[in-house]
C-alpha cells in the first residue's frame, strides 16, 4: 500500500513519518507534498490509498483538494490532519467524503488507531470492487440469493419439483432429472476468521464469484451458497467428464487469491440430487483430515470406517482429574486420550463434532453440579486451522487442552476458594488506581493469573473489556470534578489519567456527546 503526507510544515510531516506504524499496516511507500496543487501531481501518478491533508495550505488548500479528490472519484481514504478545531474545516472533510479528522499535536496512539481503521477499511472495499468486477456477465444477470434458496430446496428433496425444474432449465439450459450429477461441498469456515476477519456474507460474495467463474465458463455446473448451514458451498456439476480438474483450478484461484487451501469433499456421481450430496455430506464427515492436508480434494471413495472415540468412556478418569484440581492430572488423561485417538482411531469432522458434543454435555453436568451458571462464558476452542488452511492436530490438542483446564480452573475456584472473587478484586484495583496507566501484564502479575484468562473472565463478568471500564470510571470521575467552577479541564485531565487535555476532550466527547466544557455548561445551567 502506498500513504502520502501533505502539509506545508514540514515538521508536521517528518512528525507524522515518526510516528505511524507503517510497515504493521502493510504501507511501504510514502510521499510527500507541500501543498495540494504538488499533491494532485503525486496522486494522479502513485495512485495513494491512504491520504494525509492539511487543511491551510498555499496554493490549493485542504478544502479545494477535498473537492477535487471527491469530483475525480478516487477511492483513497483521507485523513485530514488539522490544527484548527473548526466546524468550518470539519463540514467541508465530511462533505467531500474525508475518513476521520484528528488534531495537532498529534497523539500516536490516536494516529494509528485511525491509520488501522483506515487501511481496514480500503482492503475491504477494495475487495469488493475487485470481486464486483470478477463476477461473470451471466452470474451479473440472475439473482444469487434466489438461486441460493431454490437449489438448497431441492437437493435434500428425492425429487426435483416441476417448476423448479423449469426455472432450472430456462436459465442454465439442463435437465437436472436426465443427467448424471456430481455435488461438492467447501467448508469456508476457515477463510471468514482469517482472511475476511469476520464477514461471513463478504466470504461467501467473493468464494462463490470465484467458484461461478471457472465452472460456469464451460456450462459445466453452478456453484450456491446452502442457506441452511453456515459456511457451506455446493458445487453441482451436470459435465463431471473433467470435475477434478475444476475442482483443481477452483482450489488453485481460492489459494492465489487469500492463500488458503480448502478441502473439497466430492460426492458420488448419481441422477437423483439428494443422493450425491448426501454422499458429498458423508465425505465431508468422515474423511481423514490429517491425511486430507495433503490433497485437499477428496471423494467418498477416502470414506473411512474407523470407529469414533468417546470422551464420555472416559468419564470416571476425567471426574476424578476434575476433583483434584490439578492441571498435572487432567493432562494425563488427555494424553491418553489423544494417544488413543492417533493409534486406533483417525480424526474427521464427525470425530470432531463427537467430541464437542460430549465434553459440552460433561461441561454442562459438571456446571450444574457446582452451582454455577451456564450463561457465564466458557472457553469453545475451535480453532484447529494452521494460516493456510490446513488441520493442525496440535493446535486441536492445544484447544481440547484449554477448554478441560478452564473447565478444571472453574471447579476448582468454586469449590476451595472462599476469599473475595479474584475478577472483582481486579476491578476494585481499577476503580483504585483509575488516575495513571494500568498495563495488563502488571494486573496479571499482582493477581498471580495469565493476562488471558483475566480479559475473558473480566468480559464475562462486567461485559466490558478492561480498557472500556476503566475509560467508564475516568469518565465518571471527570463528571463529578467538572461540577467544581474552580477546575480547570487540563488539572481535570491529569487527575482522571489523561496527561493530553485535547485526547481527553475527544475520549469525553465520545462517551458522553459532549466536550468537558459543554458538559459543565449544561451543568451549571440546570
Amino acid at each position: 500500500m502506498k500513504a502520502i503526507i501533505i502539509d506545508d510544515e514540514k515538521h508536521v510531516r517528518d512528525g507524522l513519518l515518526l510516528l505511524g506504524e507503517w510497515d504493521r499496516f502493510g504501507i511501504h511507500e510514502i510521499f510527500e507534498a507541500k501543498d495540494g496543487e504538488e499533491a494532485k501531481t503525486l496522486i494522479l501518478e502513485h495512485r495513494p490509498e491512504i491520504i494525509f491533508t492539511d487543511m491551510n495550505m498555499p496554493k490549493l488548500d485542504g478544502i479545494q483538494l477535498l473537492k477535487w479528490l471527491h469530483d475525480a472519484e478516487i477511492n483513497s481514504k483521507t485523513i485530514v490532519v488539522s490544527g484548527y478545531d473548526d466546524f468550518h474545516y470539519m463540514r467541508n472533510a465530511i462533505t467531500y467524503g474525508s475518513f476521520d479528522y484528528i488534531l495537532k499535536p498529534i497523539e500516536p496512539d490516536v494516529l494509528n488507531e485511525t491509520l488501522e481503521r483506515a487501511t481496514k477499511e480500503w482492503k475491504k472495499q477494495a475487495l469488493m470492487r475487485e470481486s464486483t468486477l470478477e463476477n461473470t456477465r451471466v452470474m451479473n444477470e440472475i439473482k444469487p440469493l434466489y438461486w441460493d434458496h431454490l437449489f438448497t430446496g431441492i437437493i435434500n428433496k428425492p425429487t426435483i419439483p416441476s417448476d423448479a425444474k423449469e426455472k432450472i432449465h430456462k436459465e442454465f439450459g439442463i435437465n437436472l432429472t436426465e443427467v448424471q450429477c456430481t455435488i461438492t461441498l467447501l467448508s469456508i469456515n476457515s477463510i471468514i476468521s482469517r482472511y475476511f476477519e469476520g464477514d461471513k456474507d463478504l466470504a461467501f460474495f467473493t468464494t462463490l464469484n470465484i467458484c461461478n467463474e471457472i465452472v460456469w465458463s464451460n456450462r459445466n455446473g453452478v456453484c450456491f451458497r446452502n442457506v441452511n448451514k453456515e459456511d457451506e458451498i455446493v458445487i453441482l456439476l451436470w459435465n463431471h467428464k473433467n470435475q477434478f480438474d475444476l475442482l483443481e483450478k477452483i482450489q488453485a484461484c481460492i489459494f492465489k487469491y487469500c492463500h488458503i487451501k480448502m478441502t473439497m469433499a466430492v460426492g458420488k456421481p448419481s441422477q437423483q440430487l439428494h443422493e450425491t450430496y448426501q454422499s458429498a455430506i458423508q465425505t465431508m464427515l468422515k474423511h481423514n483430515i490429517v491425511e486430507a492436508n495433503k490433497k485437499k480434494i477428496v471423494s467418498y471413495q477416502d470414506i473411512s470406517s474407523s470407529p469414533l472415540l468417546h470422551i464420555l468412556d472416559y468419564t470416571q478418569e476425567i471426574m476424578w482429574a476434575l476433583q483434584s484440581g490439578s492441571i498435572e492430572q487432567m493432562d494425563e488423561v488427555l494424553n491418553r486420550i489423544f494417544c488413543s485417538l492417533q493409534s486406533t482411531h483417525i480424526l474427521s469432522f464427525e470425530q470432531i463434532q463427537v467430541w464437542e458434543n460430549q465434553f459440552e454435555l460433561l461441561r454442562k453436568n459438571w456446571l450444574k453440579e457446582y452451582n454455577i451458571n451456564e450463561q457465564i462464558s466458557q472457553y469453545n476452542g475451535k480453532d484447529y486451522w494452521e494460516d493456510d488452511g490446513s488441520f493442525s492436530y496440535e493446535k486441536f490438542k492445544e484447544e481440547k487442552r484449554k477448554e478441560f483446564h478452564e473447565l478444571i480452573h472453574s471447579l476448582y475456584k468454586v469449590k476451595y476458594q472462599k476469599e473475595k472473587n479474584s475478577i472483582q478484586e481486579i476491578e476494585s484495583f481499577l476503580r483504585n488506581n483509575y488516575e495513571r496507566d494500568i498495563p495488563l501484564q502488571e494486573i496479571a502479575d499482582r493477581f498471580y493469573l495469565s493476562r488471558e484468562y483475566i480479559s475473558r473472565r473480566f468480559k464475562a463478568e462486567y461485559n466490558e473489556t478492561i480498557t472500556n471500564y476503566l475509560t467508564n470510571i475516568r469518565i465518571e470521575k471527570a463528571k463529578e470534578l467538572l461540577e467544581n467552577p474552580h477546575l480547570k479541564i487540563y488539572e481535570i485531565s491529569f487527575k482522571v489519567g489523561y496527561q493530553n487535555e485535547k485526547y481527553f476532550s475527544k475520549v469525553f466527547k465520545k462517551a458522553v456527546g459532549l466536550t468537558p466544557n459543554e458538559y459543565r455548561v449544561s451543568m451549571m445551567s440546570k
